[in-house]
């Protein structure tokens, strides 16, 4: 029996240190490829609109998105959907919906 109670505890350390790994891995792609200085602030409010309303996003951001570059976009949805506002969001529906 004590052995479950250290295979359980082992588990919620191990799972803990994943999601706090992860939140340090895309805050670290984020400043390491200085991804919040790559698209202005106007574009991103665009950009959250279109993808959390049904709402289209003009050519001018679609271009900024674009020149932001993939790994800078995922990083920034994925710690988007880190933070506690966006909790009860399907990340599975925001993800498809930012590509």
């Amino acid at each position: 029996m004590a052995s479950l109670n250290v295979y359980s505890i082992l588990v919620v350390l191990f799972l803990t240190f994943g999601a706090v790994m992860a939140m340090k891995e895309n805050d670290q792609i984020i400043k390491e490829n200085t991804c919040e200085t790559k698209i202005g602030l106007p574009c991103v409010l665009e950009a959250f609109t279109s993808i959390f309303n049904t709402r289209s996003i003009s050519n001018k951001c679609c271009g900024e998105l674009v020149m932001l570059g993939k790994v800078c976009h995922s990083a920034l949805v994925k710690r988007t959907l880190e933070n506690p506002l966006f909790k009860d969001l399907n990340p599975a529906t925001i993800i498809a919906k930012s590509i």
